[in-house]
């Protein structure tokens, strides 16, 4: 079974969209359009009637509802239905999850507390920003990164983790552990700020690797047909 990525084009480049049940990474360097990508995930989610959960390490739901909200795929109202669960790692609900840095809680009970509601909710889409703020929660413990990662894998749960990122080529464990990688580039050119997407692994997935297009649009992201980045 395959996973809509929400994102006009991008289905094309993944045999129609993700395997499901799978851990992946979006990453790139800021601006790139990591979280609108995810976004526009998250909200197709919400358009197909599944349950959905997107964890913020650094943003509240209103922040992120203002901006995503000059964009029509409808995240602001999956964020009002039932369909939508949003947790902000700094607000109540998320101290109980994470708790603050430095404190005493075990850290390896965050995996439990966040697996178990995951699985016990029937959790259909998980999408997580990001790692860098979850290693500064996680008193960038390793270990406990790794046992994360490995026991998302195992959810029922199709999950996109961002990333931040801006060597395609300096890879963390989560490049490693995620069944794919997804890289969102940005870069300037003669005529201006170029963006494109890279599918860097999909596994069970024939992909084609190259650089293509992508264009912020009034609907989100959308990926250039067949079109390649030169540069």
């Amino acid at each position: 079974m395959r996973v809509s990525s929400g994102v006009p084009g991008f289905d094309d480049l993944v045999d129609g969209g993700f395997p499901e049940d799978r851990l992946y990474v979006v990453s790139g360097p800021p601006g790139s359009g990591k979280t609108t990508f995810c976004s526009q995930f998250a909200a197709q989610g919400a358009r197909n009637g599944e349950d959905v959960l997107y964890i913020s390490m650094h943003e509240t739901k209103e922040g992120i509802r203002e901006d995503m909200s000059g964009y029509e795929f409808g995240f602001d109202r999956a964020l009002d239905s039932d369909r939508v669960t949003f947790l902000d790692s700094f607000s109540s609900d998320g101290r109980r999850f994470f708790g603050l840095p430095g404190d005493r809680r075990d850290r390896s009970g965050v995996t439990n507390r966040l697996t178990g509601f995951i699985n016990s909710r029937d959790i259909d889409r998980v999408v997580f920003d990001s790692t860098m703020l979850l290693r500064f929660l996680l008193d960038d413990d390793e270990d406990t990164m790794i046992q994360l990662l490995s026991s998302l894998k195992r959810t029922d749960a199709t999950t996109l983790l961002i990333s931040e990122m801006t060597d395609p080529s300096a890879y963390s464990e989560e490049h490693y552990l995620a069944h794919g990688v997804v890289f969102m580039h940005n870069y300037l050119e003669d005529e201006g700020m170029q963006r494109g997407v890279q599918v860097l692994k999909m596994r069970g997935t024939n992909v084609d690797t190259d650089i293509q297009d992508v264009e912020f649009t009034d609907g989100g992201l959308r990926v250039g047909s067949a079109a390649t980045v030169t540069h």
